[in-house]
């Protein structure tokens, strides 16, 4: 399954203030029954965002109409725990292309990746700027430019670079999961093919 091309985004932002996120708390066990890709996004965060009466809890940020955009930035160490997909489903059915955090759980990142969810690794210092900066101004805008690695703060001018496996930015840039790469080189398979013939 294809994903929507990244190139260069400027979005507001919504604030998750919270350590240690993990995939229980981001798409709970019970919602992983469905085999399709779609509607995930419905039940993100669901226990954090409902009630025992399904009733949005006011107090959570995504129930906050203040708060909107594209980028979510989370706190140190998202996406631990198990190892499920759905989890970078989730995000990206909601909505999110970039989850901007000090530190992501490995295969949660190899996972976002695959599913067209950039994940953008800062430092300490410049995470809790960018969570001051959306708290401050809600409206604040940021550019994540993934040609050139780098996140700016549209409101400072302070940026950072990233890091991100060369392979995983092509494909996001061009809108390809790891099938849709390998069609991509069927003209030279074919090519290679006939050459050993």
């Amino acid at each position: 399954m294809a994903y929507d091309k990244f190139s260069t985004l400027v979005s507001t932002a919504i604030p998750l203030q919270v350590e240690n996120v993990d995939t229980d708390q981001i798409i709970p066990a019970r919602f992983l029954k469905a085999v399709e890709r779609k509607g995930f996004g419905d039940n993100l965060f669901r226990d954090w965002r409902y009630d025992r009466q399904n009733q949005p809890k006011p107090d959570f940020v995504l129930n906050n109409p203040t708060y909107s955009g594209k980028i979510l930035i989370a706190g140190k160490n998202f996406g631990s725990g198990s190892s499920r997909e759905h989890a970078a489903w989730a995000l990206y059915d909601y909505g999110f292309r970039v989850v901007v955090s000090s530190f992501f759980a490995d295969i949660f990142k190899n996972n976002a990746l695959n599913n067209g969810l950039l994940p953008v690794v800062v430092t300490p210092g410049f995470l809790q700027k960018l969570l001051d900066t959306v708290e401050q101004n809600p409206g604040a805008e940021f550019k994540v430019d993934l040609a050139t690695q780098s996140i700016v703060n549209l409101t400072s001018g302070e940026s950072e670079t990233f890091d991100i496996n060369p392979y995983k930015k092509h494909c996001l840039i061009n809108g390809l999961d790891d099938i849709d790469y390998l069609v991509s080189l069927k003209d030279e398979i074919t090519e290679f093919e006939k050459s050993k013939q």
